[in-house]
């Protein structure tokens, strides 16, 4: 987009991946400092008035929607731990989505698979995604992949990204991302935002 003066105008949009009650949980002694720091970034994306989407993943009763052949979501349908009305499967409470603010549900492990956030983006103009979430080797970096193919600009937050693995994490922030994606801390962009008019 351009504004009347004619330069690049970046209509950006915050999203917030899998922090969702059962996926926190197995983060440990993790998931304080994370939900500190994606507080944090809520708060100054609505001060700012950036748009918030959330994103959760969960399937229908009786996963329907998880083939066989998935060897990540195979198992799926012998438990209810993604079901999509159980308590694992919704937003955390510290980061709980306000009147108005789009949660989007997944089937599969890029944001955008199984999905409507296309759609909402769309609808919304948005050509600017900031990437947030657990875990930074499964739905950051599915929706990074996903989104840089569909040619959107990309900025991760490093650390409001968290994996369970810290050297996959490590890997990713400092080596892979950098290659479709703009990577900051938080503390970087929360400064830039303040920074905008």
């Amino acid at each position: 987009m351009r504004s009347s003066e004619g330069s690049l105008v970046s209509n950006e949009t915050l999203l917030i991946m899998d922090t969702q009650n059962g996926i926190v949980a197995r983060l440990g002694e993790l998931a304080n400092p994370l939900l500190d720091t994606l507080s944090e970034v809520l708060d100054a994306a609505r001060a700012k008035d950036i748009p918030v989407i959330f994103v959760r993943v969960a399937f229908r009763p009786g996963a329907p929607e998880a083939s066989p052949r998935n060897k990540s979501f195979a198992a799926v349908s012998q438990s209810d731990a993604f079901n999509e009305l159980a308590l694992s499967t919704q937003i955390h409470p510290r980061l709980a989505p306000r009147d108005g603010e789009v949660v989007v549900v997944k089937r599969r492990v890029s944001a955008f698979s199984g999905s409507d956030l296309e759609t909402v983006l769309r609808a919304k103009n948005i050509d600017t995604l900031v990437l947030t979430g657990i875990a930074t080797s499964g739905v950051v970096l599915s929706t990074l992949r996903q989104a840089a193919d569909m040619d959107y600009s990309l900025v991760v937050l490093s650390d409001a990204c968290a994996d369970a693995d810290s050297e996959v994490h490590r890997v990713l922030t400092e080596k892979v991302f950098a290659r479709q994606a703009t990577v900051m801390t938080s503390g970087e962009w929360i400064t830039q935002l303040a920074s905008k008019t």
